[in-house]
């Protein structure tokens, strides 16, 4: 009954590393955001739940994206 547990938990982990949940909402959020602006600027809670999403699931580049936001090149 163990064994089964085990491997049930080994399997669910590859499957969850394969398909990689994260970076596909992440991705889809960022996507979002980006070329579809005028979708979202007329409704600021949507957005914010975007710009939520996008920083839950990709947090690091999120944080650096804002805080560099208004350098130049």
């Amino acid at each position: 009954m163990i064994w089964f547990v085990v491997l049930a938990a080994l399997v669910a982990g590859y499957v969850i590393g394969r398909v990689q949940p994260y970076t596909r909402l992440a991705d889809w959020a960022n996507w979002q955001l980006r070329f579809h602006i005028d979708r979202w600027q007329s409704s600021r809670p949507r957005q914010a739940v975007l710009f939520t999403l996008l920083l839950i699931t990709d947090s690091a580049r999120t944080i650096h994206a804002w805080r560099h936001r208004n350098e130049s090149n």
